[in-house]
């Protein structure tokens, strides 16, 4: 049975701090600076007051642009995704260039930015062996690879398609 208060009414909640909102988002997942501060004021929290919430987070270790980028990266290569299309991402983020690089890095350091290797697997997984399909088939593939974010000279070397041949 829940404490109705002397009056017969439910106590009410306080509302929570900016901080709070923003401890709350962080302790599901990572976020951008840009994305946490998005959220905070979408749910009516003065922009200056988001930004000091934000930083506040940061400050604390909370919040941190380069821990989100090496997850999100590592989250999307998992996914099939290749460094084109993870680097869109995450300068859509708002991160600098550095805080990209040293996602990238990360991949690197972890052995998981052999983009021929990770595409070679996605096709083998989506479309089966190529060796023996025809060109429509391999261009098939290489235009899935090419919405997945893989540069082209991967995506030839995955497929063997050449669009001159």
């Amino acid at each position: 049975m829940q404490d109705s208060g002397s009056d017969g009414r439910r106590r009410s909640r306080p509302e929570p701090t900016p901080a709070q909102r923003a401890l709350g988002l962080l302790v599901r997942r990572e976020h951008s600076r840009r994305e946490l501060e998005r959220k905070l004021t979408a749910r009516g929290v003065e922009a200056d007051e988001a930004a000091r919430a934000v930083e506040r987070m940061a400050t604390e270790g909370w919040q941190d642009d380069t821990r989100f980028a090496i997850s999100l990266a590592r989250s999307r290569a998992c996914g099939g995704y290749g460094p084109q299309r993870i680097r869109v991402e995450l300068e859509s983020h708002g991160l600098d260039d550095a805080v990209v690089e040293a996602a990238f890095a990360a991949l690197a350091e972890d052995g998981e930015d052999d983009w021929r290797e990770r595409a070679q697997a996605l096709l083998e997984r989506r479309f089966g062996d190529l060796r023996a399909a025809d060109q429509d088939r391999r261009r098939k593939a290489a235009e899935f690879l090419i919405r997945r974010g893989f540069d082209i000279g991967v995506v030839r070397r995955a497929t063997g398609f050449a669009p001159d041949d």
